[in-house]
């Protein structure tokens, strides 16, 4: 019995190349259909800001375009193990090798290391351009699909609350004492009872807190604006609450994302759902690594019996189950409803097992 981890060199390469080709053309399938519908819902609000053209359209494309790929390259890998063992199937090479001693396991093997680096090609792929493609876009849609601020550390559209105060910034850039913000509007409350609207062109740190210089301040119970030379507010209010108001972990790579929340760590910010989606940066490609095994129904049973279609169907259910169960215990662990480890890992360490488990008691 060949009790080796793959079945031969000819079979590897034949199998790996088979599942390679299929995984991408399903995934460029993929992409071209939901780029081009989600562009047919994104294209009228582009068109909308003035001077926006064809140039702009083609720009949303080149950066929404490694989102559709990130999200749906597990998909990809699920659909195009599916049609490689079915083919094979239908095609009795499956019972062949079997014929020739070959176990389950060793028919898996080649797609299994096949998807492993299309793993980590994701991973880097996730980090290199998906990060920035993410971060950019998101800067983008925040001035309406107008000129995109050059600097990638600009944090757009930011809120924070200073007691009954509310802050709100256009932008905010820089970390530490060197964080600004720039046109920056101030709803001074009490109680709930709007007093004063104060806004200026610049915020930089000063005294402990703020200070706007130039400000315009419009009291509300009088009706009238006012100029005044300097305005100091947000007293004890430090700059990670205005530059990492919002972390989205899907804009920020790996590193990034650990520096952001040692700095949240470090104010005294809970991090949970950050923290998760950190983990799940290195559980999401390898989602891809589990498709062949959960896909396996359908590699095995004879094609004549009538009931390759059901295996198939069966195979197909098992994969999106784990994307369901997946998306799931992310949304729990950003509730705080689940540790942030095992929201990330806990479905694939599931899925493993119940993949596995299907396998063993069906086919060896």
């Amino acid at each position: 019995m060949n009790v080796s981890f793959f079945a031969s060199r000819t079979i590897t390469f034949y199998m790996a190349r088979m599942f390679l080709v299929r995984f991408a053309a399903v995934l460029a399938a993929l992409v071209i259909v939901l780029m081009a519908l989600d562009l047919l819902g994104e294209s009228g609000d582009i068109l909308a800001h003035p001077g926006n053209g064809d140039a702009q359209l083609w720009l949303y494309v080149t950066l929404r375009t490694p989102q559709i790929i990130a999200r749906f390259l597990p998909f990809a890998a699920l659909l195009a193990t599916l049609i490689t063992f079915v083919t094979l199937n239908q095609n009795s090479e499956i019972i062949s090798m079997k014929a020739a001693g070959i176990s389950a396991h060793q028919i898996l093997a080649p797609l299994v290391v096949a998807s492993l680096g299309v793993a980590i090609v994701s991973f880097v792929f996730n980090e290199r351009v998906v990060a920035r493609a993410t971060a950019t876009l998101s800067a983008w849609q925040d001035a309406d699909y107008g000129p995109i601020p050059r600097d990638r550390g600009i944090v757009g559209n930011v809120w924070v609350r200073d007691g009954d105060d509310l802050i709100h910034a256009v932008t905010a850039r820089g970390r530490g004492s060197k964080a600004a913000l720039d046109t920056v509007t101030i709803y001074d409350r009490d109680g709930g009872r709007l007093i004063a609207i104060v806004e200026g062109r610049q915020a930089v740190q000063a005294a402990g807190g703020w200070r706007i210089a130039d400000a315009t301040i419009f009291d509300v119970s009088k009706g009238v604006t006012g100029k005044i030379p300097a305005f100091d507010f947000a007293k004890g209010v430090t700059p990670d609450r205005f530059t990492l108001a919002s972390v989205e972990p899907a804009a920020r790579s790996l590193l990034q994302l650990r520096t952001a929340i040692a700095d949240l760590d470090a104010a005294g910010r809970p991090t949970g759902p950050l923290r998760a989606g950190l983990w799940h940066k290195l559980s999401g490609p390898l989602s891809a690594v589990l498709m062949p095994l959960l896909a396996a129904v359908a590699a095995f049973g004879l094609a004549r019996s009538g009931h390759l279609f059901i295996r198939a169907v069966i195979g197909m259910a098992l994969g999106f189950a784990y994307f369901v169960a997946d998306n799931f215990a992310l949304a729990m662990g950003n509730l705080g409803a689940y540790p942030p480890m095992l929201a990330a890992w806990a479905p694939f360490l599931l899925f493993l097992l119940i993949g596995e488990t299907v396998l063993i008691r069906t086919e060896e």
